[in-house]
């Protein structure tokens, strides 16, 4: 791992530490230590998801046409600004106001940190690259909720306050790490420079890549059948017909990150030589018998401590398939992108992501705290789902882009999948690769 990754991965690591400081308590601190209610921590809470979908159509293009850096300092200004203000915020405006700042910072990083990984990585290194920075988000992550758990008391607003400071600084040191970063020339990776006309119509191109499309379409259902249920849909079910206790959920929870953090590696060397599509319809097919065991937790009648058992096991047959995806879906997205439009794609996916974690606990939750039977019914189809569209993606696919091992020689852009250019000669265009070596990664970007 070269000098720029591993600082990549450092900021990474620090701001999802910092996420976790402050995640799972925001609900609390806004309806109980500020003592606004709970109508506006789930305000609070929606306009942290929403600000996402109203920054990612525009971010894309601010990489693709800026570069990476710039727009990761900016996006982490803004989130540090946030977080800070949120931690001071007394008042309804105050509060809805300081969400919608930090969700749009904490949105913009990811396109642009995934960008700075695929800039900084081959497609020889790229799957570990992005298997390793889900393993330390996930440290980070996990580490911080721990650490915050210790510091947060409910009748001290200024312990949150503390709290929000710290997340604040997180995002302040992201910022100076990625300044130290030395990014490959732009001009070697076919970065739209303003006025160049090379991204004009981007998402009309990227609506027009079917395997795009598609891949977009998977990676809604990924998330909507996992992780717009942990919070919301599948804990509604376990405390109401599996009789969890709430502090259960916590352990749950644990049991998710300790598989990841455990698992990573182990399932990096298993997958990183299989077919992409392959380890996708795998995961769909896990996630499906983790929801049949949720489903024994709820439905089995067995004992309370055989349902506690199987719910919190339901947990880590996620986090193994979450482990799965990691090295595979998001290397794909970079691999599908013409070099020009790496950040579009990133921020496209992205939105993808966010619209399942808006949509999975509206429709979830209800579901999972009244509707038991057909709530487990519904996610075993939408797991199985998976792994049919991700058999149906794979025929799309070349077999570099399916299965990056194949590749001979190293490049920094290697079988790039261009937007289609319409019907069935269109299609079969679409699906080429293009393998470029570094040094000639320019002529090749300006001949297209």
């Amino acid at each position: 791992m070269g000098a720029a990754l591993r600082r990549i991965q450092l900021g990474s690591a620090l701001s999802a530490f910092g996420l976790g400081f402050t995640v799972p308590y925001l609900y609390v601190y806004v309806a109980q230590v500020r003592d606004l209610g709970a109508g506006t921590a789930g305000v609070v809470l929606a306009v942290f998801a929403m600000a996402a979908l109203a920054v990612l159509p525009f971010t894309g293009r601010a990489i693709d046409r800026r570069g990476p850096l710039p727009v990761l300092v900016v996006a982490s200004g803004l989130a540090a600004v946030g977080a800070a203000a949120l931690g001071y915020a007394s008042s309804v405006p105050a509060a809805v106001l300081s969400a919608a700042v930090l969700g749009a910072g904490t949105a913009v990083m990811q396109p642009a940190l995934a960008t700075m990984l695929v800039w900084c990585s081959s497609t020889a290194t790229r799957t570990r690259a992005f298997a390793m920075q889900f393993f330390l988000q996930n440290l980070g992550l996990g580490l911080g909720g721990l650490v915050g758990g210790q510091l947060v008391d409910v009748s001290r607003p200024a312990s949150f306050t503390m709290l929000f400071l710290i997340e604040a600084g997180m995002f302040v040191v992201l910022g100076a790490v990625a300044l130290t970063v030395r990014m490959p020339r732009t001009a070697s990776l076919g970065v739209a420079r303003p006025g160049d006309g090379s991204a004009k119509g981007g998402m009309r191109a990227l609506l027009s890549h079917r395997a795009m499309v598609q891949l977009c379409v998977l990676g809604f259902v990924l998330f909507f059948a996992c992780y717009g249920q942990f919070e919301s849909g599948l804990a509604a079910y376990g405390t109401e017909a599996a009789g969890i206790q709430p502090s259960t959920l916590g352990f749950a929870l644990a049991a998710n990150t300790a598989v990841i953090v455990v698992a990573q590696f182990v399932v990096l060397r298993l997958v990183e030589r299989r077919r992409r599509s392959r380890v996708i319809a795998a995961v769909g097919l896990i996630w499906a018998f983790a929801w049949i065991v949720a489903g024994y937790a709820g439905l089995g009648h067995g004992s309370q401590a055989m349902a506690t058992a199987a719910f919190i096991s339901t947990y880590a047959l996620f986090g193994l398939g979450e482990a799965m995806l990691s090295p595979t879906v998001a290397p794909l997205v970079a691999d599908l992108a013409p070099e020009s439009m790496v950040g579009q794609y990133n921020s496209a996916f992205a939105l993808c992501k966010q619209l399942a974690l808006a949509v999975g606990p509206a429709v979830g939750g209800p579901m999972g705290a009244s509707l038991h039977g057909p709530y487990i019914v519904t996610f075993v189809l939408f797991s199985l789902g998976i792994t049919v569209l991700a058999l149906r993606l794979g025929r799309r696919l070349t077999p570099a882009q399916d299965q990056p091992s194949l590749a001979d020689v190293p490049s920094r852009v290697v079988a790039v999948s261009l937007p289609d250019g319409g019907g069935a000669d269109g299609a079969e265009a679409a699906d080429r690769a293009v393998s470029v070596t570094a040094p000639a990664a320019a002529s090749a970007a300006a001949g297209r």
